[in-house]
């Protein structure tokens, strides 16, 4: 399931709402033609559902649907209702959670009306039939949405630039995955909590929290999952495949186990793993759908049980470079520990830019990472970060927008554990000049041609 490839390349990380407009429209077929100017091979976003609250890609309405307002309004009346993958599994359960979600105020599901939260027929058909001009334009508004990303795709291969999407382990609780498919999930199944979660994900304390993260997301019924084939992650993973040439799995780890919170904490210290067949379910995935092109985010606690997983399928994983410098010279993120089947990237959209992580260290960690990287002196940063992620014998290197931009902590896309101030940054054309193109395509150049020829003079 190597997603990579053999051929070297370089890569941009930057969510479509931190282009200028926010949106999928001519800014972003501006950046696929300056990706392609400079020279890079990949555009990386993060999961595009339709956010449940603010814009947080990472807690969505639906698994499967898009999210409509990255879509330009110039774009209406062009799409077709065929350009919906899988939309026989997903669309008409989104459709109606998503409009009855509105008609009551944006009260989560499990607060709606008895008969609308059991979903029982009767009450499902006369929502359907009374809301079925609201019905109709959601529907019609997920059309647009898949044929213009389809469309979008075609302009970036043209561009010999690969798209690279993000696929979280876990669903939000209040998404139409879960009410529709409750069974899936492990819910309380009668009494007051009736559909509430026994437990929820999160990971214990680590790099990013001292208390570990309590996400909230709903623990699948790997069980029922199993006994079904499956189903409904081959659907998943054949709507990312409709849209992205490499898929990320967000939380990899927790694919060989979950770190299971009782939902009644209020913080991750009183949670366990508790196994999950991973390795079965990418059997299934590969069994169905092919090699699909996944990378695997082995980031975090990573125990041997989630290196077995990862190199059982041959997946690539990822090194951070801002974590290469806190320990001694074993520390698998440093650069001469990296590997060809790996992405390596200098931050990821969890952490501080690199020049405001870097402003941020002690003394002697800054002497370090400058003795590491051969740095004169801290102007050469984030260029000296750059060139070395360029320089990994990693297949591929991936370099967030703020890094190549230069920015500091301002520019900082999302701070876990926190809930204000998140994903809410955008570059700026101005940002962006004919030094910097042909800088970074001088660069590209450079590395990507220097690493070719050691390999072939392997």
């Amino acid at each position: 399931m190597n997603g990579i490839g053999t051929q070297r390349r370089a890569g941009v990380l930057l969510h479509p709402t931190a282009l200028p407009s926010g949106r999928l429209d001519g800014d972003a077929t501006r950046f696929i033609d300056w990706l392609g100017e400079c020279g890079f091979g990949v555009w990386q976003m993060l999961p595009l559902g339709p956010p449940v609250v603010g814009l947080s890609p990472y807690s969505s309405a639906s698994a499967f649907a898009g999210h409509a307002g990255l879509v330009p309004a110039e774009s209406a009346a062009q799409a077709s209702h065929s350009d919906i993958p899988v939309a026989d599994v997903w669309l008409d359960d989104y459709v109606l959670f998503a409009t009855l979600k509105q008609r009551l105020g944006g009260a989560p599901w499990w607060q709606w009306p008895e008969p609308l939260r059991e979903r029982e027929p009767g009450a499902l058909a006369q929502a359907r039939e009374s809301l079925a001009v609201q019905i109709q334009q959601l529907k019609s508004e997920q059309a647009e949405f898949f044929g213009h990303f389809a469309r979008l795709r075609a302009l970036a291969h043209a561009s010999s630039v690969s798209l690279f999407g993000d696929l979280p382990l876990f669903v939000a609780d209040d998404s139409a995955d879960v009410w529709a498919h409750p069974q899936w999930f492990k819910l309380h199944r009668d009494g007051p909590e009736r559909g509430r979660p026994r437990v929820v994900a999160g990971v214990p304390p680590d790099y990013f929290s001292a208390t570990g993260q309590r996400w909230g997301n709903p623990i699948y019924d790997w069980d029922a999952l199993a006994r079904d084939g499956f189903r409904w992650w081959l659907d998943r993973v054949a709507v990312q495949l409709a849209q992205f040439d490499l898929i990320r799995i967000d939380h990899f780890r927790g694919l060989a186990a979950s770190w299971e919170i009782p939902a009644a904490d209020p913080v991750a210290t009183g949670g366990t793993w508790v196994e999950v067949p991973g390795a079965a379910l990418l059997d299934a995935v590969n069994a169905s759908l092919g090699e699909v092109p996944f990378v695997a985010e082995d980031l975090g606690i990573i125990t041997p049980d989630v290196e077995r997983l990862r190199e059982r399928h041959q997946l690539p994983g990822m090194k951070i470079l801002q974590f290469a410098f806190d320990s001694d010279d074993l520390n698998p993120y440093l650069p001469a520990n990296h590997v060809e089947n790996c992405v390596v990237y200098t931050g990821t959209h969890d952490n501080d830019t690199t020049v405001g992580w870097y402003s941020k260290l002690a003394a002697g960690q800054r002497e370090r990472v400058r003795s590491v990287l051969g740095m004169a002196d801290d102007s050469e940063m984030p260029w000296a970060m750059i060139d070395a992620a360029l320089a990994s014998p990693a297949r591929l290197a991936v370099i967030p927008m703020q890094d190549l931009l230069g920015l500091g902590t301002e520019a900082r896309f999302n701070t876990p554990g926190t809930t204000t101030g998140n994903w809410e940054w955008r570059f700026d054309w101005s940002q962006i000049d004919g030094r910097l193109t042909s800088r970074l395509r001088d660069r590209l150049r450079d590395h990507l041609r220097w690493r070719s020829a050691l390999e072939r003079d392997r």
